[in-house]
């Protein structure tokens, strides 16, 4: 059977934070982490921790959250575990550990170094901050760890210490370094833009990202935030992030596939300050995730893990399904399997709705923030 497209959804029979049971999906659906929509999940998202050392304004109040218990959050075996059936049963291609941070778990070189032991092929790469990165980058390579992503919003200071509430921009600086030293390669940059704070700042990141081999990518600003205050008039959009990137550069489509990527990516070139048009060779590329204004939720393929293992077939999505709970209480791999199918099986068609649309007035923001999720 294939499944198809524009499938009648199905009762959701799940509660944020209850880890509740999902409802079965039909016996006829192939195996693999298939939803309604015809979508199949291979990208994981795996958080290790909720814990953070920055406190983003886009994501975290100035005093922080009430942290998960140790006991509350998977272990290294447990996680190896999950893994191994995503990969060996259900078919995730590529897993990617987040937070949280995930460096402020004492037995991050451990957890990957089991992982690759176990998948010598798959693609392993981690989102982090980059604080503390410089004294962990070789070892998280030599561990296993294929790339990383990092966390870079101003190369100001003082714009910096505005935007996370802590004075490290220097450490990140050296963070990214030693991961590019360390050859976790191609170096990610994921910046968000606010208006009136970093957002004249965007062709400089640019800019200063392509002349060092770094790929930048720009995010609009998604309704994650602890405070809920986030607002769609406010943020700035992948529209304006173009036009701001046009007043030095002349961006044109990368002609590789986008295979599923959140990031539209552009090839980038200079401009002619006098003509106007492109001046000289492709410096580079970036990517602009664009999950407010323009969607790409039709060809998502992600599946998320909380750190205390719950699934989250979609960010926004007000339903979570415990997996861990199933796992410490005996459960068996196919049994293990069987709940993630059913609980992806019921994801929402976009945005934890059944259309499209984070500024729409019946939109309601999930409970917890992004760092509480797992990006």
């Amino acid at each position: 059977m294939s499944v198809q497209l524009g499938m009648p959804p199905l009762p959701s029979g799940g509660t944020a934070g209850t880890g509740q049971v999902p409802p079965p999906r039909p016996a006829d659906v192939p195996t693999g982490l298939w939803d309604r929509y015809g979508r199949r999940a291979t990208d994981m998202r795996l958080s290790l921790t909720d814990k953070c050392n920055l406190r983003c304004t886009y994501c975290m109040p100035a005093e922080g959250l009430e942290w998960l218990s140790k006991q509350a959050v998977m272990t290294k075996d447990e996680i190896v575990r999950i893994v191994r059936v995503g990969v060996g049963a259900l078919g995730v291609r590529e897993v990617r550990l987040t937070g949280g941070e995930p460096l402020v778990r004492a037995d991050l070189v451990d957890i990957i170094a089991a992982l690759r032991a176990e998948h010598p092929d798959l693609p392993i790469s981690m989102t982090t901050n980059g604080v503390g990165l410089d004294k962990k980058a070789a070892a998280l390579k030599a561990a296993g760890l294929t790339r990383i992503n990092v966390s870079l919003d101003s190369l100001h200071e003082e714009t910096f210490t505005k935007l996370t509430r802590r004075p490290f921009l220097d450490r990140v600086l050296a963070g990214v370094d030693a991961a590019w030293e360390a050859g976790l390669g191609p170096v990610k940059l994921n910046a968000v833009l606010m208006r009136g704070i970093n957002d004249a700042e965007s062709p400089h990141l640019l800019a200063w990202a392509l002349g060092r081999g770094y790929e930048l990518r720009f995010i609009e600003q998604m309704p994650l935030d602890a405070d809920h205050g986030w607002t769609r008039r406010n943020m700035i959009t992948a529209a304006e992030i173009r036009e701001m990137l046009s007043t030095e550069f002349v961006l044109s489509a990368d002609p590789r596939e986008r295979d599923g990527a959140p990031a539209e990516r552009f090839e980038v070139r200079r401009r002619d300050a006098a003509t106007g048009e492109p001046a000289g060779e492709v410096l580079g590329t970036v990517g602009i995730i664009a999950s407010v204004t323009e969607p790409f939720c039709a060809d998502c393929r992600r599946t998320r893990i909380t750190a205390e293992g719950k699934i989250m077939s979609c960010l926004f999505s007000h339903e979570e399904f415990d997996l861990l709970g199933l796992l410490r209480a005996g459960a068996t791999d196919q049994q293990l399997a069987e709940r993630w199918q059913d609980a992806m099986w019921v994801k929402p068609k976009a945005h934890g709705m059944d259309h499209t649309g984070l500024g729409a007035p019946d939109f309601v923001q999930p409970d917890r923030s992004m760092s509480a999720i797992g990006g």
